[in-house]
């Protein structure tokens, strides 16, 4: 249990059952009446945000979310398999939790796995990642890196569109939580 007056961003909240993440918080002691905390939350599992006031000094209920960097091992069919690079302990994460994200993900990868009580909340990539570009169209005369985009699918079978100047075979810079291209890796 923490009191309000002891909220930080980035805390972790347990709120009627639910994890909220305080994404930020203010206090505002006004020159009538008690001093208040007004705070912007997120869910942690849906990532919906809310707007929350508590009074000061009640006490909330904090959790713990641990955020650790595991490799991701392989797809068994039925769920991704993470590694703790310290521990080598394996854990299963179901293909609803790893989301959009499976889209980018390649073997021996490293990714941010959220655990709360040993369950498993999020999977977080990078926010770019390297991939290469296993089938695309040919470009054409004329083309320019000013000009349209194409489809390209990556080496995860995931497509994106990507400038008509790319070849297949090269590797490219994507975010991953727009599925955008950002730009050729030079080797």
């Amino acid at each position: 249990m923490a009191s309000t007056n002891d909220l930080k961003n980035g805390m972790d909240l347990n709120l009627e059952g639910q994890l909220w993440t305080v994404v930020e918080f203010q206090h505002v002691k006004p020159g009538k009446g008690p001093a208040f905390v007004r705070t912007k939350l997120k869910n942690v599992e849906s990532g919906k945000n809310v707007d929350k006031t508590f009074n000061a000094g009640t006490k909330v209920e904090t959790a713990n979310v641990d955020k650790r960097t595991m490799q991701y091992l392989y797809n068994d069919g039925t769920s991704y398999v993470f590694m703790d690079t310290s521990t080598y302990d394996q854990i299963d994460v179901t293909p609803e939790l790893v989301g959009e994200s499976a889209n980018f993900m390649l073997e021996n990868q490293e990714a941010i796995v959220a655990t709360n009580e040993g369950r498993v909340l999020f999977v977080e990539l990078p926010a770019s990642v390297e991939l290469e570009i296993t089938q695309t169209d040919p470009g054409l005369q004329g083309d320019r890196s000013t000009g349209g985009t194409k489809p390209a699918t990556l080496e995860t079978g995931h497509e994106i569109q990507v400038p008509l100047f790319i070849s297949t075979g090269e590797k490219v810079k994507v975010d991953t939580r727009d599925s955008s291209y950002l730009g050729r890796v030079k080797s």
